[in-house]
C-alpha cells in the first residue's frame, strides 16, 4: 500500500488561520508545495551497517524533524512568554496597585477578581489554541516522521535477536 502524496491528499490542512502569515510564505515547504519529508529511500529494510542509534541520529538531522521542532517552537515560545507576562502583570498590579485592584466592577466583584478569573480563562484558551495548533500544524508531519522512522528501523530487532543466538 502506497502512502499518499502529502497532507493535502489526506484531507489535512497544515495552515493555521490563527497565524498572521500564510504557511506558503514561510519557506517551510519543500518547494513543490508540500511539507518537507524525510527521505527513506531504503525503507524496505534497514541498512545492515546502521544501528537504531544511527537511524535516530539521521532522523534528528533531517529537514522534516527540524521543521516539526520549528513549528512547535514558533507557537510555544511566544505563547509562553505572553502568558508569563500576563501573569506577572496580574501579580505586580495586585502588590503595587491595591487601590486599582480593589475598585468595584459590579457589586462585590472587583478588578482583582475579574483579573484572577481572566487568568483561568486565559489558561483554557491557551490550552485550546495549543491543541488546535498541534492538530493543524504538527501532528500529521510528526506522524509521517514517526512512520518513516519505524520503516527505517523495521528488522533491527530481528537482526539483534539473531545475533544473540535466539
Amino acid at each position: 500500500m502506497e502512502k499518499e502524496a502529502g497532507p493535502e491528499a489526506a484531507g489535512v490542512r497544515l495552515d493555521d488561520p490563527w497565524d498572521d502569515v500564510p504557511a506558503s510564505d514561510r519557506g517551510d515547504q519543500d518547494g513543490a508545495g508540500g511539507v518537507a519529508v524525510l527521505d527513506v529511500s531504503g525503507a524496505a529494510g534497514p541498512d545492515p551497517e546502521l544501528s537504531a542509534a544511527d537511524i535516530y541520529r539521521e532522523v534528528h538531522r533531517s529537514a522534516a524533524f527540524r521543521e516539526v521542532r520549528r513549528r512547535y517552537r514558533r507557537f510555544v515560545g511566544p505563547a509562553a512568554l505572553a502568558f508569563l507576562l500576563w501573569y506577572l502583570a496580574y501579580v505586580v498590579a495586585a502588590t503595587t496597585a491595591p487601590g486599582l485592584m480593589a475598585r468595584p466592577v459590579a457589586g462585590a466583584v472587583n478588578v482583582a477578581m475579574v483579573a484572577g478569573l481572566g487568568q483561568f480563562l486565559t489558561t483554557f484558551l491557551l490550552t485550546w489554541a495549543y491543541a488546535r495548533h498541534a492538530r493543524l500544524r504538527r501532528d500529521r508531519a510528526a506522524l509521517d516522521l514517526r512512520w518513516d522512522t519505524q520503516e527505517m528501523t523495521r528488522g533491527l530487532g530481528r537482526r539483534t535477536a539473531r545475533g544473540l543466538g535466539r
